[in-house]
């Protein structure tokens, strides 16, 4: 058995000539080979309910089975199991390949039941780079994935970079695909896209047997024990809000500039990036001032973007329904809601441009990179449960402060109200695996409804602003019916803004 560590990244095809130009591997030997692929499963797919690819190999007069786990996989940095071994097409000796005796005998019980999902067809160029003590195995594969099964398409292009660590620390791969997406002139504006990706070919292909498109992710339960060093506990949960980041930007991706996407992946591409810049706001105090001031003004700036196309989103999906079911009044005609709809789409498109620029993804390896060459601080006396106690008991007290301040304030104090809300929210987030779960339900309940409400009026305000712009004159219809929503939703305000002032502690 051994253990792959790899990077996997996507790329496009106008940007091969200058990937295979690039210094780094223009200098090098390389070895060219058509892969033969066939993946297998069960009828019932057995193996991909436990996340184990089984797969056979044509390479020249070879043949290879090969097993791999799921593993660990974050921000296209994954560490699998993988055995290899060469045998006969058809026979699937599971007992002699793997030396885990429970997988292996897993496996052989299932081996009369194998049959063929998908298969990969692809050429693969192969450099092995070696940098001090390092070597890594660089791979270009071009080809495609295709299956005779299943709904949707049969055939999907496949192209993309993997770089597998031979020897030397797993962020020398982030090192090497940061300096390949500079391109050959070192230059991030004219480099070269390199998206990481956390999806294997297993995964692409059992996603095209089943004709299943990529969905919206919403972030995953975060882990952190007590144990932890406040270093090791950012440099989880800054990977995972990454994971989260990049998985809903894939599949934004996949749509095309000109096609609105679902709008559940910008907004949870936002939510990735508002937990990320809530991660370096709340640990800051034991992160490079270097680090964290630079990064969060990396991060704001593509917020900012895709903040612009969730606003609209939001307008033309949610807000501009809802105004124009209101009975009152005049109905505005159909041009109003083609102009939203103008707005809208030039607004996923600047999103689009930002997300397909070599400068984001160059951001993406050097935020990771950073990340994992982050010094590890020492364990201070108190345990880190202490410390996020301490710090969220500390962020309740600043919300209560704008709760007074909201009271007798307009729409500035909701919103600053409702920033430092949106705060202790994702703080807790980070931290609610370190409280206790009674502590954790009880602020969730009291901060949601208030979080609920203000979100609600932020949408009307913004809706006003966007709607400003509008140079019809049915606009000025929508604009007095948003004000009058606010002026309802204020009415409730007072009440639940007092009820949370009330709720001195929330964590005991």
């Amino acid at each position: 058995m051994s253990l792959e560590i790899e990077l996997k990244l996507s790329l496009k095809a106008n940007d091969v000539p200058r990937l295979m130009a690039h210094p780094m591997l223009a200098g090098q030997k390389s070895r060219r080979a058509r892969l033969l692929n066939t993946y297998f499963d069960t009828p019932t797919l057995a193996l991909m309910a436990q996340r184990i690819a089984v797969r056979e190999r044509q390479a020249g007069r070879r043949t290879l089975l090969t097993v791999k786990t799921a593993g660990n996989s974050v921000g296209g940095l994954s560490q699998r199991q993988e055995w290899e071994a060469p045998t006969r097409s058809g026979r699937f000796d599971f007992a002699a390949l793997i030396d885990d005796e429970t997988l292996a005998s897993s496996l052989s019980a299932l081996a009369w039941q194998l049959v063929p999902v998908f298969r990969t067809d692809f050429v693969r160029h192969t450099w092995q780079l070696r940098l001090g003590d390092t070597h890594i195995e660089v791979a270009l594969d071009q080809g495609r994935i295709t299956t005779g099964d299943g709904q949707g398409p049969h055939h999907e292009t496949l192209l993309e970079l993997e770089l597998e660590l031979k020897s030397g620390p797993p962020d020398a791969l982030l090192d090497l695909a940061h300096t390949l997406a500079l391109g050959p002139d070192g230059d991030a504006a004219k480099g070269i896209w390199l998206q990481p990706v956390d999806r294997s070919k297993a995964e692409r292909g059992l996603a095209l047997f089943l004709g299943q498109k990529m969905q919206p992710a919403p972030a995953q339960p975060l882990t952190l024990t007590p144990d932890m060093s406040a270093v090791s506990a950012f440099r989880c949960a800054a990977l995972s809000c990454i994971s989260h980041f990049q998985a809903n930007v894939a599949g934004l991706l996949q749509t095309g500039p000109d096609t609105l996407p679902d709008p559940e992946f910008i907004h949870q591409s936002r939510v990735a990036l508002r937990r990320l810049r809530t991660g370096l706001r709340l640990f800051a105090p034991f992160l490079p001032r270097r680090f964290t001031t630079h990064w969060q003004s990396q991060w704001r700036l593509t917020a900012q973007t895709l903040g612009e196309a969730r606003n609209w989103d939001v307008l033309a999906t949610e807000g501009l329904p809802a105004l124009l079911e209101d009975p009152s009044g005049e109905t505005p005609g159909d041009e109003l809601p083609a102009w939203v709809d103008v707005q809208r789409r030039k607004a996923n498109r600047q999103a689009f441009a930002m997300l397909n620029h070599p400068i984001h993804t160059s951001n993406l390896l050097a935020f990771s990179r950073a990340v994992l060459a982050l010094p590890t601080d020492s364990k201070s006396e108190d345990s880190l449960s202490a410390w996020a106690l301490q710090h969220l008991r500390l962020r309740q007290q600043r919300l209560q402060r704008e709760v007074r301040r909201a009271l007798h304030a307009g729409p500035d104090g909701r919103h600053a109200l409702r920033i430092e809300l949106k705060k202790l929210r994702y703080a807790q987030s980070f931290l609610s695996s370190l409280l206790r779960p009674r502590h954790v339900n009880r602020s969730t309940e009291t901060l949601a409804r208030v979080q609920d409400l203000l979100g609600h009026l932020n949408d009307l305000s913004t809706a006003q602003t966007l709607l400003a712009e509008c140079p019809l004159p049915e606009a000025r219809i929508l604009l007095a019916r948003a004000g009058a929503q606010i002026q309802d939703g204020l009415k409730d305000l007072p009440r639940i803004e007092r009820k949370l002032l009330k709720t001195h502690t929330l964590w005991g």
